[in-house]
């Protein structure tokens, strides 16, 4: 089977508008939600807090020609896609670039596109909006601006699976190197909902906090809005080491499910399928994990329905895994977060730091995971991390992750495939 690396990563989130940025932020536990500033009809939304990228000009990235076609979650996905290959050192000539594409994830696409275009037709009564509304607002918008970019003429392809999307987005990059449909993948996940009709349409649901978002903590009370994202390289490994590419981890595994229950209620024996079938395609054992970067969005409900789930997958070793959400850090990006938090893991695997779980009071006796509380921990070395994203809709995705060791001995042998554990007591009948 062919395996899969990761080769480059660039981000503009919160934490940061580059991964040294953003790495040393989780190290030192910063957080990046505070009042929200500069958003038209502010002072109509029940919410005054979110996670704000800062610091981003969108003009000192783009032309006045180029401009007018991009969205703002399309300009973040461009940003961290040229960090990204940059660091990957790829040039897609020579034939490259029909062996490579691109995978994104986003929950919403253009959505202050639609915010802004809406007000223009209903609110302010025009009745012309500007013609390259749909290039903006299009899902697919980022993706298919990476691929001109950079000359990507193979797989093209936007994931919209609300929260779990760049997982999803990821896990299919994985997938399709794996089968031979690409050599390389650029992918990952973005999203810019904090808009007024954005934020609007997620006070509606009732799961947002007014005062901070902290998984896992007993006194938690929702989740915190950001935006951003993350963008990296996916790479077959032989192809990788024939051009002595820097390694940052494999791409060891990929799970994903369905609840087939309730559009915004979490379930339990979805999140668990998917955990245990990244591990089995992985090749790992539970007792192999050093870290699992939750889905931890702060709501009472999917905290304690994780917490549930890695106990059932991981067993007595639960106990002793570092659990923590970096959303009570960048907030929750949407479409987004699973490929900022893919940072995390890498910090993880490469440094042996957990990123912590800010913003933690007191624990929650129905959580019972290490959140890793307030503080990065240093833990020397981690051979295997899991990264979980569970969206509404009851659609589950989880990567698993593998640290690489130098060159001579890269991975090691490709790994045998285990059969998927099957927790008792776990799966409820339909």
């Amino acid at each position: 089977m062919r395996r899969v690396v990761i080769t480059g990563a660039g981000t503009v989130n919160p934490l940061g508008n580059d991964v040294p940025t953003t790495l040393a932020a989780m190290r030192a536990g910063r957080c990046a939600i505070g009042p929200l500033e500069g958003l038209r009809d502010q002072d109509r939304l029940a919410v005054q807090i979110g996670a704000q990228v800062r610091g981003f000009v969108p003009e000192e990235h783009f032309d006045r020609q180029r401009l007018p076609l991009l969205d703002r979650f399309a300009q973040f996905a461009l940003v961290a896609a040229r960090q990204a290959v940059a660091q990957s050192g790829l040039s897609f000539s020579d034939g490259l670039g029909d062996r490579a594409g691109v995978v994104m994830g986003t929950a919403g696409g253009g959505n202050t596109t639609v915010d802004d275009n809406y007000r223009a037709v209903h609110a302010e009564g025009k009745n012309r909006v500007h013609p390259f509304v749909v290039p903006r607002l299009m899902h697919n918008a980022a993706a298919s601006h990476i691929s001109m970019e950079f000359g990507l003429r193979g797989p093209g392809l936007a994931v919209s699976t609300a929260c779990a999307s760049s997982n999803h987005a990821m896990g299919l990059a994985l997938q399709l190197i794996r089968g031979g449909g690409a050599d390389v993948i650029v992918t990952g996940g973005s999203e810019a909902m904090l808009c007024f009709g954005g934020l609007k349409a997620w006070e509606g649901l009732r799961v947002m906090s007014r005062d901070g978002c902290r998984p896992f903590a007993a006194s938690r009370n929702g989740l915190v809005m950001g935006e951003g994202g993350a963008v990296f390289v996916f790479e077959e490994l032989e192809h990788a080491r024939a051009r002595d590419a820097v390694i940052l981890a494999e791409v060891a595994g990929f799970g994903m499910t369905s609840d087939a229950g309730d559009i915004v209620a979490p379930a339990l024996d979805g999140p668990v399928r998917a955990m245990c079938l990244a591990l089995a395609d992985a090749g790992l054992a539970a007792e192999q994990i050093g870290y699992v970067n939750a889905h931890g969005t702060g709501t009472t409900a999917n905290d304690r329905t994780e917490a549930q789930a890695l106990h059932a997958v991981l067993g007595s070793h639960a106990a002793l895994v570092p659990v923590s959400s970096t959303k009570s850090m960048h907030g929750h990006l949407i479409g987004g977060t699973g490929a900022v938090e893919l940072l995390a893991c890498l910090l993880a695997l490469r440094e042996g730091v957990i990123a912590p779980t800010v913003n933690f009071d007191s624990p929650d006796p129905d959580c019972a995971v290490d959140a890793v509380p307030n503080a990065a921990r240093k833990v020397g070395a981690v051979a295997a991390v899991l990264s979980n994203a569970f969206a509404f809709g009851g659609l589950n995705a989880v990567l698993a992750l593998r640290r690489v060791q130098a060159r001579a001995g890269a991975g090691g042998p490709a790994p045998r495939r285990r059969k998927a554990p099957t927790p008792p007591g776990v799966f409820r009948a339909r």
